[in-house]
């Protein structure tokens, strides 16, 4: 993924914020935010995933994917507990996209789950 900057993080932000929104998504629940990182090299993704946990975030274990292109890369997710506040949501997008960067490392952008009334979350293979 390109370096995006700050209005397009932004406006992605705030476009998913109101898609979860006008889908019925709790306003106030808190949201598992999870920002996506990728690399071949397992131990440079490795490094970038220590700097990640000291700045505060739980990180998830590296997995190995095929990629659309049929090669092969190590992920890992970023993950926090927040409200759905675009501001800094759009924060910490720039600030791990540009750690990433430093390491030579693909940032692929955050994603989060549906919250019901109830603080249950759902996925996509949840059924409605």
């Amino acid at each position: 993924m390109k370096s995006i900057d700050n209005s397009e993080w932004q406006e992605f932000t705030e476009e998913t914020i109101a898609a979860l929104l006008e889908d019925g998504s709790d306003p106030d629940a808190l949201y598992t935010i999870e920002h996506h990182f990728y690399h071949a090299d397992f131990n440079k993704l490795e490094k970038l995933a220590v700097e990640v946990f000291k700045l505060g975030f739980e990180v998830t274990d590296a997995e190995e994917i095929e990629l659309d292109d049929d090669s092969m890369a190590w992920v890992f997710d970023a993950i926090r507990e927040q409200s759905l506040d675009a501001d800094a949501i759009v924060a910490d997008a720039l600030r791990l996209e540009k750690l990433a960067a430093s390491h030579g490392i693909e940032y692929d952008g955050w994603g989060t789950y549906f919250e019901d009334e109830n603080g249950a979350e759902l996925d996509e293979e949840d059924d409605d």
